[in-house]
């Protein structure tokens, strides 16, 4: 069960829901269903960090520190 982003155009409210199969959701702030169904934004897992780290530390070993501030560069 996905959970879907909408806007009501009646009462131009965004709102997020958790929608099984084909059925139709009501705005929860005023029940219509007059909704158009958004793009929802896709957020990577909280693990970017260490990602992060791993490619600075690969791009350090291959020499390419040209994405590092001048005080780092001085310590790799």
């Amino acid at each position: 069960m996905p959970i879907f982003n909408y806007h009501c155009c009646d009462c131009d409210t965004d709102f997020e829901l958790l929608v099984m199969g084909s059925n139709i959701p009501n705005c929860p702030h005023c029940g219509s269903q007059h909704l158009e169904k958004q793009l929802s934004r896709v957020a990577a897992p909280g693990r970017s960090a260490g990602l992060m780290a791993r490619g600075r530390a690969q791009a350090a070993k291959e020499g390419h520190l040209s994405h590092f501030s001048p005080a780092e560069r001085k310590l790799r």
